[in-house]
């Protein structure tokens, strides 16, 4: 079993700034995985040619279990909104996580986490300070069924907010406890691996630096286990952290077996 997150910038390319479907659905395809936890996924936005990004990803892995959770409506850093349910803002922007899965899913499961409550400040690329406001965001998880029985797996990208993202981190896993065992959380926490672990109790399925991608000095992107039951789950034969080409994240690639 492979596991993978991967926060795909909208699957933009640094080197051009472009979106390019081809380009995403190669990137994806050379990762071959068999779950994929996708973070800051577009879905018709206009930036990404309004295409939907999980779908893209979910065919160029040939998987025919595919959900995308909006964590906002609209455009990110500009006007956007709180879905109101879980399949709001259909025909609208919008803005989330995504889960792929070539296991049959028993069941999906979205799990809201509010917005900090205060502006944060960002550095910059290019120098500089800007204060920003935070959005809401979402946990989506699914119940699968794998040669190895029921595991859940869940995808989120956490606040960029410090201190918040570990509150939020913590409201997932005692969220994704009332799923079955065994439970994996991947995905884009904003907090370096020590923090992660720490902060959920769970345990590191891979340690490598992930973000910036060129030069990955820190590991923002986890694939994270609960304890209870994780017995149950195949060992770890392989961790890698693959150059690609789009994002300004590696992917974070975890082979169970």
């Amino acid at each position: 079993m492979r596991l993978v997150t991967f926060n795909v910038l909208h699957g933009r390319s640094l080197n051009d700034g472009l979106v390019d479907p081809d380009r995403l659905a190669a990137a994806v395809a050379a990762l071959d995985a068999d779950v994929l936890a996708l973070q800051e996924v577009d879905r018709d936005q206009s930036r990404s040619g309004n295409l939907d990004l999980t779908a893209v990803a979910a065919r160029a892995l040939g998987a025919s279990e595919h959900r995308f959770a909006a964590a906002i409506v609209g455009t990110p850093g500009a006007d956007f909104r709180r879905p109101r349910h879980d399949d709001d803002g259909r025909g609208e922007p919008c803005y989330g996580v995504g889960l792929v899965s070539r296991y049959p899913v028993r069941g999906w499961h979205v799990v809201r986490l509010a917005p900090a409550p205060v502006r944060a400040p960002i550095h910059l690329p290019g120098g500089g300070v800007v204060l920003l406001r935070d959005e809401p965001r979402v946990v989506l998880a699914a119940v699968l069924e794998t040669p190895q029985g029921e595991v859940t797996v869940a995808a989120t990208h956490l606040s960029f907010v410090p201190g918040w993202n570990a509150r939020q981190l913590r409201r997932s896993v005692r969220a994704l406890r009332a799923l079955p065992a065994p439970r994996v959380l991947l995905g884009d926490l904003n907090l370096p691996a020590g923090a992660a672990r720490l902060v959920s109790g769970w345990v590191p399925l891979g340690r490598r630096p992930t973000y910036p991608a060129a030069h990955p000095r820190v590991q923002l992107d986890h694939v994270l286990a609960d304890r209870r039951g994780r017995e149950r789950l195949p060992p770890v034969t392989a961790v890698s952290t693959p150059a690609t080409t789009i994002s300004d994240h590696r992917p974070l690639v975890v082979d169970l077996g």
